[in-house]
């Protein structure tokens, strides 16, 4: 029988703490920033957090993952050798790597995980990099199902998707508008977010087509309905995006795709959990009341989609929320809407007006059907209504929401003076302990198995689950004894699993392979020595230094390459003959004093942008 293929839910983390309630929550592994070169600037954390979080993690068998996937400059190099090295002795599984400088670091045997800011989008360069020795490709999230397809047909290490999270519109490491404009490098985690701003539509002329709007604000990526389809694809881990986000989102998001992939699983005998555990809730996870720009599937059904998809959220980058239904009544501050959904007190709302704007408020009170808001609002009849804030939800999420425990089997026996006790749980880890009694066990006058189960049980301080119990006879045993036994057997079956644990080491850097485009632009993100080495061994013959390094950029220079089209998504494809939209060639956007030209490869379906 063939070995089964392991799925992985991957979880984000912003601290240690929300780490742990990822883990709680459901998460096979977390990915989190380490003290620095974490591609998020404000998600930092020291190494005695990290390894609090290592500690809970792999009670489970869950995994950490630290993200170092900046690009490192010349004389960071040290410092990076040296973070990893503390990483390692603190237990973490992966490190995330966008540089290929740390190839060639003197670091530690700690596996690596190729990130999506290597622009990951071919199967030529995921060959090329499971041969430098990574042992999990991150792939770009504007991979369709076919191109995942395609791309784990010539892999063998397992390939991590996106699931879930909000959506970058340039792919991830190919960004510099940014660093270009703001001096703020997205490949050093700081990135200004241009993308999310307002623009204005122009032609050639300067004349105004659209007038502030969010052209390059994209929707929030979900796929929750077709992680079955990703799996069949290829994808054996499922990232949410997030590492910026609260606790609460990540409590609820992490609960709903572990339920939905639990799911698939159980229906299989082909795939297997990666780590081991239970999370009972305490609530109903539901995607929506989360922070969303609304939904997009993006690429993932056809890399070519129809005219018109949607994927932008044009009127706003803010979260739009859950759809309560249409304003039917406007009095004031008062308001009714179509909705049987039940509002409380603090809740708060969203809307889209009939110009397009975006606007929020808090809800003050309801009575029966009736909504009292804080202050006037702007709502008129037929207005949609969100729910962005869902205060009775986030109360619930605010408190200890989740427990994850580990099923563990005991039997009990006894032999002479020696009181045993044997323990096994669903990890695979067993031990066998024994007290010595002051007699040999005495033959009970009453039934003794239902309290003795009940000693046995009280594993209420542990991470443990009691599945079954197994008494061999019906002697008379000291409660206190039991319980000594049981609290003793347990710290030794805690001990011999941590001494148990394995961890992947870092596979060998293959040499002689070839990197498949040997002419290497700005936006491959060279930036130190040691990586400009790297792509040379590797055969590149002409190597321009990153941006960053560089600082030179001029007016023909792509600052974002996307696969996300302007055209496509107002409805104006110059590829679709029944477009009921026509722009005209080129595309402008304004904002302020920045100006940006759109050019469109039809031939690719590819959008680039420069700076005017």
């Amino acid at each position: 029988m063939s070995k089964c293929r392991k799925i992985e839910l991957l979880a984000p983390a912003k601290d240690a703490t929300i780490g742990i309630e990822a883990i709680k929550h459901g998460a096979d592994a977390v990915y989190i920033g380490a003290t620095a070169f974490g591609a998020r600037s404000q998600a930092g954390n020291d190494i005695d957090n990290i390894k609090r979080l290592v500690d809970f993690a792999h009670q489970y068998e869950a995994r950490i993952y630290c993200t170092v996937n900046t690009i490192v400059y010349d004389h960071e190099l040290k410092d990076v050798e040296r973070m990893v090295q503390r990483l390692y002795r603190s237990g973490v599984d992966a490190i995330i790597v966008q540089d290929m400088a740390l190839l060639r670091l003197d670091l530690p045997p700690i596996a690596l995980h190729a990130s999506t800011q290597c622009d990951l989008r071919t199967t030529e360069k995921a060959m090329f990099l499971e041969q430098m020795g990574f042992s999990q490709l991150v792939l770009a999230r504007e991979l369709s199902l076919s191109e995942i397809s395609d791309i784990a047909s010539k892999v063998r290490v397992p390939l991590e998707g996106f699931c879930h999270g909000a959506l970058c519109v340039s792919y991830s490491g190919r960004c510099q508008i940014s660093h270009a404009l703001k001096g703020r490098s997205a490949n050093r985690g700081e990135c200004a977010q241009f993308c999310r701003l307002s623009y204005d539509l122009e032609d050639k002329n300067g004349n105004k087509l659209m007038k502030s709007k969010h052209l390059l604000s994209l929707r929030d990526f979900n796929a929750s309905d077709r992680l079955e389809q990703m799996i069949n694809a290829g994808i054996s881990s499922f990232k949410i995006e997030g590492r910026l986000k609260d606790v609460v989102y990540v409590k609820n998001v992490v609960a709903y795709y572990r339920q939905a992939l639990d799911q698939i699983i159980a229906s299989r005998n082909d795939l297997a959990r990666s780590s081991y555990g239970t999370s009972t809730l305490t609530f109903t996870p539901t995607l929506e009341k989360s922070f969303n720009r609304s939904f997009t599937r993006y690429f993932v059904d056809d890399k070519h989609p129809n005219n018109g998809t949607n994927m932008a959220s044009l009127n706003t980058p803010k979260s739009q929320g859950e759809y309560l239904g249409k304003v039917k009544s406007v009095n004031g501050n008062s308001i009714m809407l179509d909705s049987s959904t039940t509002l409380a007190n603090g809740d708060g709302l969203s809307y889209i007006d009939r110009d397009g704007n975006f606007d929020g408020i808090r809800v003050n009170k309801v009575i029966g059907n009736r909504i009292l808001l804080r202050e006037s609002c702007k709502m008129q009849l037929g207005d949609n209504v969100y729910r962005t804030y869902d205060k009775a939800f986030n109360d619930i999420l605010s408190k200890p929401s989740a427990k994850r425990t580990i099923d563990i089997d005991l039997t009990m026996w006894s032999v002479g003076k020696q009181l045993c006790l044997k323990a096994c749980d669903e990890r695979g880890c067993s031990v066998v302990h024994s007290l010595k009694l002051d007699q040999v066990p005495q033959l009970a006058l009453k039934p003794q198995r239902e309290r003795q189960i009940q000693v046995l049980s009280k594993l209420g301080d542990t991470i443990f689950n009691l599945r079954s119990c197994n008494i061999v006879g019906d002697y008379f045993i000291p409660m206190s004894v039991m319980a000594q036994l049981r609290r003793e057997t347990i710290e030794l079956l805690e001990l011999a699993h941590r001494a148990s644990y394995h961890r992947d080491i870092r596979k060998p850097e293959n040499k002689e392979a070839a990197f498949p485009y040997p002419n290497l632009k700005s936006a491959d993100n060279v930036a130190n020595h040691i990586a400009e080495q790297f792509y040379r061994d590797h055969g590149a013959t002409t190597i321009e230094p990153a941006i960053e390094v560089d600082g030179m950029i001029n007016e023909s220079h792509p600052v974002m390459h996307t696969r996300y089209c302007l055209r496509r998504e107002l409805g104006a494809c110059l590829r679709d003959k029944k477009a009921h939209i026509k722009l005209p060639s080129p595309l402008f956007l304004r904002n302020g004093n920045t100006l940006l030209k759109l050019d469109c490869n039809c031939s690719r379906c590819e959008m680039t942008i420069t700076i005017v």
